[in-house]
């Protein structure tokens, strides 16, 4: 009882430093929890879109058969596209939309990597170069998919013609000892490069790593054939 009463007295004395705590204490769970239901919040959102994009973006392609003499052409059936092409050009505002809205949510940047691969499918690589570089920013170093960006980088590169710039990022890619990218890929990746920069040597030497060091890749048939059309050369 006697200590009771001495705690009484001791927090009478500082009843305005004791109001104090509990008020930051109050604030400071009303904060955290906030943080936390925005978060929450935000994160379904950016599922949400992404879902939307990618059943736009994974839907059926089916060629409608063709119409009987006399007859009117045939409707499509409602959620397919007759060709990839057309169902990647309908894909593509929804990814942008979804990578947009919410950056930096893991729905986000995958929808922007999806976005890159969708632009490179269409032959606009440039574009899809810019939006991998972007997947990276957003990404940080250590993710996937911000290697698994590098490589399409490398991809679309090559695809430009920017042959020694392509090299430069497998040749990263091939060295980075945390990749989680197959390595026997990456090599090919820098041997077709290297070929067409018309850079022998060094093509040679991408795919004869694949040879050696991965005899059971599926890629070791075709690394044994360009070198013996390097050799030929």
């Amino acid at each position: 009882m006697h200590s009771v009463a001495r705690a009484r007295e001791a927090v009478a004395e500082r009843r305005g430093e004791v109001t104090i705590l509990v008020a930051i204490a109050i604030v400071a769970v009303v904060v955290v929890g906030g943080l936390f239901a925005w978060r929450t919040n935000r994160n379904a959102k950016a599922t949400n879109l992404l879902a939307s994009a990618l059943a736009i973006a994974e839907a059926p392609v089916v060629a409608p058969p063709l119409p009987a003499p006399g007859s009117p052409p045939p409707v499509q059936q409602p959620g397919t596209f007759r060709t990839e092409r057309e169902r990647l050009e309908a894909a593509l505002p929804r990814l942008q939309q979804a990578a947009d809205a919410y950056p930096n949510t893991d729905a986000g940047i995958t929808a922007r990597f999806r976005l890159a691969g969708s632009l490179a499918e269409l032959g606009r690589y440039a574009e899809a170069e810019q939006r991998y570089q972007e997947v990276i920013g957003k990404a940080g170093t250590s993710s996937i998919y911000s290697r698994t960006a590098r490589l399409g980088i490398g991809d679309a590169q090559m695809a430009q013609g920017k042959y020694d710039a392509a090299i430069a990022t497998f040749k990263e890619l091939s060295t980075d000892t945390q990749s989680q990218l197959p390595l026997d890929g990456v090599l090919m990746q820098l041997g077709r490069a290297a070929m067409q920069a018309g850079k022998r040597e060094e093509a040679t030497r991408a795919f004869t790593r694949i040879v050696d060091e991965f005899p059971q890749s599926l890629y070791a048939p075709e690394a044994k054939e360009k070198i013996a059309e390097l050799k030929k050369a």
